[in-house]
């Protein structure tokens, strides 16, 4: 090590075989620039089934600072990352999608507004490359959590940014084994700074978010910030009753009135039976995920098992290879 401050970049990877060694290079560019700052750039690959680990063992064969994590399997795009985030030495962390969503292009603005103090700066979507009812959904997703919460959530963050040292010990004092890192850093509540950035289009491959891991994560972002949806099951219960109640005393009466010419028929107990179905299926699978979440934490599983890591007994510097000393180390 060279004395200087250590930062640490953490990508997390799935089949981005493609986009790695052109996220490589424009994080080492973007510290050359910087040129005061010795770096570490963490990949951690959740058991890819293409070319991935091989190009990263190249990198990290030329590049010591390159530092590489091979999961024995595919643990899922929650808790893979968080491993990763949790491994950095740095005294930052700052996090980028390997896809090249998360422009490296913004490191100096993050690098500088942590100098100034802030030890959370966060880079806030305005605008998305990507399909228009996708970027309006995730709005309305983010609106839909804010209203929910019982703390201010930050909209329109996907966890690209800079997180002081402090800001990482305080994630890990957490102990969720299913972790909610944008939820984390709401709760956490130290002053940030927010840069607004447009969100280019994916520059390799195809999107690995399919409507399960959308979900997946929407349920995960609601259930560790609000119990509003457990208060609107029960308040729906007793609005159902009430309802039901109503419904009943009209039929009666009715029937009272005009007991020869009313015919109740079997459309309405039918109609009912079904309403009051559904609602039970809706309440059951609201209960149901926050069960499942309990469940989850009360398993403490850890959050990957390595199959392998590169580099990690090796030192950074400020920008590239060392001829010096450029062989990985598999430990």
């Amino acid at each position: 090590m060279s004395g200087r401050r250590l930062l640490s970049v953490v990508t997390a990877c799935f089949n981005e075989e493609g986009n790695v060694e052109e996220l490589y290079r424009q994080v080492r560019a973007q510290f050359e620039a910087i040129g005061r700052y010795d770096y570490e750039h963490i990949f951690i690959d959740n058991c890819s089934t293409d070319g991935t680990v091989t190009v990263l063992k190249r990198l990290a064969a030329a590049d010591r600072n390159v530092k590489v994590i091979v999961n024995a399997r595919n643990f899922g795009h929650i808790r893979s990352p968080m491993h990763a985030i949790l491994q950095a030495r740095g005294e930052a962390v700052i996090s980028l999608v390997a896809d090249l969503q998360d422009p490296p292009s913004f490191i100096p603005q993050l690098v500088a507004k942590w100098e100034e103090g802030f030890p959370v700066v966060l880079c806030i979507k305005h605008a998305s490359e990507e399909s228009q009812l996708m970027f309006w959904l995730r709005k309305k997703y983010y609106a839909l959590v804010q209203r929910l919460s019982s703390i201010e959530t930050i909209q329109n963050f996907t966890g690209f940014g800079l997180y002081d040292r402090k800001v990482i010990e305080e994630v890990r004092r957490f102990g969720d084994p299913y972790p909610y890192f944008r939820g984390m850093i709401a709760e956490i509540g130290l002053q940030r700074f927010e840069i607004p950035y447009e969100q280019p289009g994916r520059k390799s491959g195809i999107t690995k978010n399919n409507w399960y891991t959308l979900y997946d994560l929407a349920m995960l972002g609601i259930t560790n910030l609000s119990k509003v949806p457990l208060r609107l099951v029960a308040g729906l219960g007793f609005v159902t009753a009430a309802g039901s109640l109503v419904v009943a005393l009209a039929y009666l009466l009715y029937k009272l009135f005009f007991w020869t010419e009313f015919d109740l028929g079997l459309a309405p107990v039918v109609i009912g039976l079904f309403f009051l179905g559904a609602v039970q299926l809706i309440a059951l699978g609201i209960i149901g995920e926050y069960i499942g979440s309990v469940h989850t934490t009360v398993q403490n599983r850890p959050y990957v098992t390595e199959r392998e890591r590169i580099n990690f007994d090796a030192g950074s510097t400020a920008c590239g290879a060392d001829p010096a000393g450029n062989q990985s180390r598999t430990t």
